[in-house]
C-alpha cells in the first residue's frame, strides 16, 4: 500500500459531513491505548501509522469535543491530515486506486433452550481442547498472525472440521436455532439472540476452528441447484426447506470452518459486538480491514456507491477484521442490525476510494518521504 499526501478539499463530501458517529468510535479505540507505552508502534505490521504517542493529542482532543457536527469536523481538521491510500502490486506498480468494499451486519436469531423440528441447529461454546497460537511470540515478523489447532501426542495439529465437530458434539451447546439462521450467524460472527419470551442477549464470536471458509451459496451455483441471482440467504433457505435435514447437513459440511460463540448481556443496544480490536462496533462508522496492512483505530474517509446510498461518503474507524478481508484496500462495512441493514449488507459490493486520516506529525513524515512529482 502506498500513502500519498492529500488535502481536505480533495475529500468530496467532507464539508457537509457529520463525523460524530466516527468520533465516538474513535474514542472507544483511544481507550485501548491507555495502558500502552508511547514508544509502542500503533501496529508492528503497519509502521506507517506511527507510534502510540503520536495519537495521544488527537485522543485527548476528541474527548473534549463539543456535541455538534461542526465541532467534530474541527477536531479532525486540527489534529489530523489526510493521505490517499493506493494499492500496489508485488513489483511496486499501482494496482488500483480503489478496493472492494462489502458489508456485514449483526443478525437477530431466534433461539430455544431445547432442540425441536424447527430449532435443530446448535450454537456452541469454544471447546476446551482448542489451542490458539500467537505466532508473533515466536517470530516478530509474524506479529498479529494466529493459528488454531489442537495438541495430539505432543504435536499441534489442525482442529476438527465442521462435520467432525457436529458428529462428535464438540463444544458445549447453549442454544438451538434454525439451521439457516445459525449458519449465517457463523458467517457474520456475532448476533442478537432472541429467546421464546422475547429476551435478548448477544452471541459474540469466541473462536473458529482455523479452517478456510467456503461459500455454500457458491457451491449450490456450481452444482446448478441455484442461479447466481438466487443464491441469497432467502434462496438458500428455500433450497434447504425443500431438500430436508440430510441435504442440509451435507451442504453445510462443504464449509469446513466452524465458529464458536460466547454469550454476553446486551448492555448497550445502540452498539454492535466487539470487533477484532476489542471495542464495540458503531453502525456505519466501523469497518473491518486486513491487519496485515492496517492498524486499529485509524479514521478512513470512504467514497463508494452503497445500497440505497449512491455516491456515499463517510468517515469510519478501523476496528475489526475477518477471514475473507485480505488486501490493502479491502474493507467490510458494518451496517448495524435490522431488516434494512441485513438487506444492505447482503448487497454491498462496491469499489471504494480510501483516504486515511493520520495525526499531523505522522502525515508529515509521509509528506517528507514522498519524492517530488
Amino acid at each position: 500500500m502506498q500513502l500519498l499526501p492529500a488535502g481536505w478539499d480533495a475529500m468530496a463530501g467532507w464539508s457537509g459531513a457529520d463525523p460524530r458517529p466516527a468520533l465516538g468510535a474513535f474514542l472507544r479505540s483511544c481507550a485501548q491505548l491507555d495502558n500502552r507505552n508511547d514508544s509502542d508502534p500503533l501496529s508492528p505490521r503497519a509502521p506507517w501509522a506511527g507510534q502510540v504517542g503520536d495519537w495521544r493529542a488527537a485522543c485527548t482532543a476528541a474527548a473534549m469535543t463539543g456535541p455538534s457536527p461542526e465541532a467534530a469536523q474541527a477536531t479532525f481538521e486540527a489534529f489530523f491530515a489526510p493521505v490517499r491510500a493506493i494499492a500496489l502490486d508485488e513489483s511496486g506498480a499501482v494496482a488500483g486506486e480503489t478496493g472492494l468494499l462489502t458489508g456485514y451486519y449483526e443478525p437477530y436469531v431466534e433461539v430455544r433452550d431445547a432442540a425441536d423440528n424447527e430449532f435443530s441447529q446448535p450454537l456452541r461454546r469454544r471447546p476446551g481442547d482448542m489451542v490458539s497460537v500467537d505466532l508473533g511470540l515466536f517470530d516478530s515478523g509474524l506479529a498479529g498472525r494466529r493459528i488454531v489447532g489442537r495438541v495430539n501426542d505432543g504435536s499441534l495439529v489442525q482442529y476438527y472440521n465442521r462435520a467432525e465437530i457436529e458428529a462428535d458434539n464438540r463444544g458445549e451447546i447453549f442454544a438451538w436455532g434454525r439451521p439457516i439462521d445459525v449458519f449465517f450467524l457463523q458467517i457474520q460472527g456475532s448476533g442478537r439472540l432472541v429467546d421464546a419470551a422475547g429476551n435478548q442477549s448477544r452471541a459474540a464470536f469466541a473462536a473458529h476452528n482455523g479452517l478456510p471458509y467456503r461459500s455454500i451459496g457458491r457451491e449450490l451455483i456450481e452444482r446448478g441447484e441455484l442461479e447466481a441471482h438466487a443464491a441469497s440467504k432467502a434462496g438458500i433457505e428455500a433450497w434447504l426447506m425443500t431438500h430436508g435435514a440430510e441435504a442440509t447437513a451435507e451442504l453445510f459440511a462443504v464449509n469446513p470452518r466452524y465458529v464458536f460463540f460466547e454469550t454476553q448481556a446486551l448492555d448497550d443496544p445502540s452498539l454492535g459486538p466487539r470487533g477484532s480490536s476489542g471495542v464495540a462496533l458503531t453502525p456505519m462508522a466501523s469497518i473491518a480491514v486486513d491487519p496485515a496492512f492496517h492498524a486499529w483505530g485509524v479514521p478512513v474517509w470512504l467514497s463508494a456507491d452503497l445500497p440505497d446510498l449512491p455516491a456515499w461518503t463517510g468517515l469510519v474507524i478501523t476496528q475489526d477484521g475477518g477471514g475473507a478481508i485480505n488486501g490493502p484496500l479491502r474493507g467490510d462495512f458494518f451496517w448495524g442490525w435490522g431488516d434494512v441493514e441485513e438487506r444492505r449488507a447482503g448487497t454491498t459490493r462496491a469499489q471504494a476510494q480510501w483516504t486515511v486520516l493520520l495525526p499531523v506529525s505522522v502525515a508529515q513524515r509521509i509528506v517528507d518521504a514522498t519524492p517530488p512529482a
